[in-house]
């Protein structure tokens, strides 16, 4: 062996053994009583900071809202959510580089980031409290739904997913790389190898293929418009399984694509834990996802996912990830009350 391919595989045997440690030292994962189910959700995730937030099309109360509506239908009980702990910055770098996590301390890429071009003016330290502080907190909600998925065979996170961000780089409204995190942990804490992510987000999810690119452990099936952002033609050579759905598509196209899929992906890969990307832009009138499926198409579109993964025996971790119209979190809550409905999940806590 040269000294140089000696070199290099001691650098990556040092980086190997950097990330386990911050992952074994990391209180992210935590223990979580029977009177709770595993459905994550802060109030720390809801983004609001002097207006700003409202010229992103993206709704930033979605998260709130879509709790709201659970608990009011009486489909769940407000204390038996489970809250997450912030990510830290050792928990951050499992995946991200010092000088990426660095560049967050720039408000005018913060702004370039999330696409809210006065962001640019504000204080970073207002930055950090008012936007970056709840994408943190709903990134300890993804890395803890692997662990509570493992338990008790799902978990939600109401927010997260955001798969445009990996290790380097973030953008697209999403700062940190939450997918990567959460199956890095899950190597490492859970006895899992193989995951398989379903991203069904209208948008590719560029951020985690680059963040798995060749690594075998990880199958991604990505069903995404190719009309639309972010036109990331490497990324979409690390995608296993890719299934582009042009603008205008309609409910009954893209149910059978995705029946399609899943049979694809089931005889392809055999997953240990599911992680699914349940993006709700790709609803009939999203100004970005330009797709036409209607919410019963969103809840028979999630309910085919955790069938898929029962059937396959795998824990699965579902993320509310992208949606850009307020409907979007009437849509998601009515479709977690017919996971119910249908006894894929369970919302009623166990006595202690």
């Amino acid at each position: 062996m040269s000294s140089s391919s000696s070199s290099t595989s001691n650098s990556t045997t040092d980086a190997s053994t950097l990330r386990r440690n911050r992952i074994l030292s990391s209180k992210l994962y935590f223990t979580m009583p029977l009177s709770k189910v595993p459905l994550l959700y802060s109030t720390a995730y809801d983004i609001s900071f002097l207006g700003m937030e409202k010229l992103h099309p993206f709704d930033s109360s979605k998260w709130g809202r879509i709790c709201r509506f659970l608990i009011v239908d009486g489909v769940l009980d407000k204390n038996s959510i489970v809250e997450p702990l912030e990510a830290s910055k050792d928990d951050l770098l499992v995946v991200h580089t010092e000088s990426y996590l660095s560049s967050l301390k720039s408000s005018s890429n913060v702004a370039m980031i999330i696409e809210v071009p006065p962001v640019a003016l504000l204080p970073n330290c207002l930055v950090q409290q008012k936007v970056l502080y709840p994408f943190r907190k709903q990134v300890g909600g993804t890395v803890l739904a692997a662990k509570l998925a493992k338990e008790r065979g799902w978990a939600i996170n109401v927010g997260g997913g955001f798969h445009h961000c990996c290790g380097e780089r973030g953008g697209g409204f999403c700062a940190y790389a939450d997918i990567s995190l959460c199956i890095h942990y899950a190597f490492n804490l859970l006895d899992i190898s193989k995951v398989m992510i379903i991203d069904l987000d209208a948008h590719q999810g560029n951020g985690h293929e680059r963040d798995f690119a060749n690594d075998r452990r990880v199958y991604i099936l990505d069903m995404y418009n190719p009309e639309i952002y972010p036109f990331d033609h490497e990324a979409r050579r690390y995608i296993d399984q890719k299934v582009e759905v042009v603008s205008g598509t309609t409910t009954d196209e893209y149910l059978v694509k995705l029946d399609e899929a899943l049979t694809v992906a089931g005889k392809m890969f055999d997953p240990e834990l599911v992680v699914f990307n349940a993006g709700t832009d790709i609803l009939d009138g999203d100004p970005l996802g330009r797709l036409k499926i209607s919410p019963d198409g969103i809840t028979s579109r999630d309910e085919k996912v955790f069938r898929f993964a029962r059937e396959k025996n795998a824990s699965l971790v579902m993320l509310t990830s992208g949606g850009y119209m307020k409907s979007s979190a009437r849509v998601i809550a009515d479709s977690i009350a017919n996971l119910s409905k249908q006894t894929l999940i369970n919302l009623k806590p166990c006595r202690e």
